[in-house]
């Protein structure tokens, strides 16, 4: 099957009042969005109306301050996301559900418990979103002095994903056969502890829950550093990517899909899915005011502060309509940094207009235009390598979802790009990936 005859994946990134710094203060948008659960219930309606593949929220485990800029921010009350998933797939059916767990301050038995309940309670449509957090702020919550460094994080990151991978495989997958005749609940011979001893972790097992009906929730992850790219490599299944051009992500997507040989894996069994802001108007003048009316939004103590925070340096001390000066590397968000200093330097932005132009893609894709114009650019990227589906990330909430949906998508499936049923009742079988099999299952077989 040509790649013109596959059909292209979409995420949904619905945090709040919608993506943009300034979302909270639209006029339509709704500002309490972060904790108003009637809220969240009609944008993942939305969502699965539009036949998205699922619903991501990302997390943080520390308030984001924002110095300079304390008070202004919509960060300051979220709701966990795998407490808000569980009580939102009992309003949904088929939309998947992708939450951000941090490897560097959550535990291994704990999480893979968290998550095979919410796989269990949705019916299979479960994502993990592994991080290893990219922000210093939360070390102080959990007795660090310090943020650990990038490097051991990722490593650290490695050997979580296995022991959360071993502890969903405690159970065979026909271990509970609950025989009131012969009192048997669950058949002994089907449990496998784990006995896990690492550099980080020790981990007996098993887990006090039955196999998640996936196998294992989707591994999903973020990082588009070195260190990140080959954690995708080996783990993930899906891997969200801030791009700003088709060069650039055509390099990326052909980097992750060339490290899956040497782990045993096929190009098929990674999704490559950017990052993308559209404006979407009937005209592209409509498009193009819409999103001014944002942009007008911003605080520029926020706008400064947002960027602050992407890069890791304290920027207080340079005039804003001035040249971004040169920044040491930092140990948080090393990619992000990386992505922001080439945009200002192509560009030659000043930080006023740097932090306009992250106020709502924080430096993912963003697309400004007609249904007609943003579905030839998304069709561009996934008919020419550089994307197999995309995340898409409306600028403020509900409208910007509502606009996408209604708009966008019907022109998508009109050009065959995009399903206009679900294919499963899975997260993986809509993404088309395939059931891991138990890992003690396939000793077993070996054996025989």
């Amino acid at each position: 099957m040509s790649k013109q005859q596959k059909q292209l994946r979409l995420g949904a990134f619905l945090p709040g009042a919608g993506q943009h710094v300034a979302a909270w203060r639209h006029p339509q948008a709704q500002s309490n969005g972060a904790l108003n659960f009637e809220h969240y219930k009609q944008i993942a309606q939305t969502a699965e109306r539009g036949k998205f593949d699922a619903f991501f929220l990302a997390d943080g485990l520390a308030l984001q301050h924002r110095p300079g800029a304390e008070g202004r921010t919509a960060f300051g009350g979220d709701f966990e996301p795998v407490t808000l998933f569980s009580a939102l797939s009992a309003v949904t059916e088929r939309i998947g559900f992708i939450a951000t767990a941090s490897t560097t301050y959550e535990d291994p038995y704990i999480l893979a418990r968290k998550f095979a309940s919410l796989d269990h309670i949705s019916g299979g449509r479960a994502g993990w979103n592994v991080v290893t957090t990219g922000s210093s702020e939360a070390a102080g919550n959990f007795g660090l002095e310090a943020h650990p460094i990038h490097a051991e994080r990722y490593i650290r990151a490695h050997e979580f994903i296995d022991v959360a991978k071993g502890l969903w495989d405690s159970w065979e997958d026909d271990a509970f056969v609950r025989d009131k005749e012969t009192a048997f609940y669950y058949d002994p011979k089907k449990i496998h502890q784990l006995n896990h001893k690492g550099r980080f972790f020790s981990v007996r097992g098993p887990l006090n829950i039955a196999r998640p009906p996936q196998g294992y929730p989707v591994i999903v992850q973020a990082g588009s550093s070195e260190d990140g790219k080959e954690l995708a490599g080996r783990t993930a299944e899906v891997i969200f990517t801030a791009q700003q051009t088709l060069e650039d992500a055509q390099a990326f997507y052909a980097d992750v899909k060339g490290r899956l040989a040497k782990y045993g894996r096929t190009p098929d069994q990674l999704k490559v899915m950017p990052g993308v802001f559209p404006v979407v108007g009937i005209t592209e003048a409509e498009a193009k005011a819409k999103y001014q009316e944002l942009q007008d939004l911003i605080h520029p103590q926020v706008g400064l502060a947002l960027l602050q925070g992407l890069i890791g340096t304290d920027l207080s001390a340079y005039p804003l309509d001035g040249p971004l000066p040169d920044l040491p590397e930092t140990n948080d968000n090393k990619s992000r940094q990386a992505l922001l200093i080439d945009i200002a330097r192509k560009h030659n932005f000043t930080i006023r207009e740097l932090y306009q132009w992250i106020a709502g893609a924080r430096g993912h894709w963003t697309i400004i235009g007609t249904p007609v114009q943003i579905a030839d650019q998304l069709e561009s990227w996934f008919v020419n390598d550089a994307a197999d589906g995309f995340n898409i990330m409306p600028p403020y909430l509900p409208g910007g979802l509502d606009d996408f949906v209604d708009l966008v998508i019907p022109e998508l499936q009109r050009r065959g790009l995009f399903r206009t049923e679900y294919e499963g009742t899975t997260l993986r079988e809509n993404l088309g990936l395939s059931r891991p099999v138990n890992q003690y299952q396939k000793v077993l077989a070996a054996i025989k």
